[in-house]
């Protein structure tokens, strides 16, 4: 089955580079970057060998962004929304 729920566009507070988020629950958030990272602070200066596909860099001014978005109801979780018919 195909999850058909969108993704929201959400901007670093910090960088301002731009990812797509969708809730799955409040613990779990998939991040897709739509971006270059080499203009974050954070990221830009500790690149992830690409042969490490298992490890994902993190953010935590994104991490910020994206539970901000939470709290000011730009990213709905699912709990919060519809259930999918």
């Amino acid at each position: 089955m195909i999850d058909e729920r969108p993704e929201y566009p959400i901007a670093c507070r910090r960088c301002g580079a731009c990812v797509l988020v969708r809730k799955n629950s409040l613990a779990h958030t998939e991040i897709q970057w739509t971006a270059d990272t080499s203009g974050c602070p954070e990221l830009g200066r500790n690149p992830v060998p690409r042969i490490l596909t298992s490890v994902i860099p993190t953010c935590a001014e994104l991490r910020d962004s994206v539970e901000g978005a939470v709290r000011e109801g730009r990213l709905p979780v699912p709990s919060e929304v519809e259930p999918a018919r």
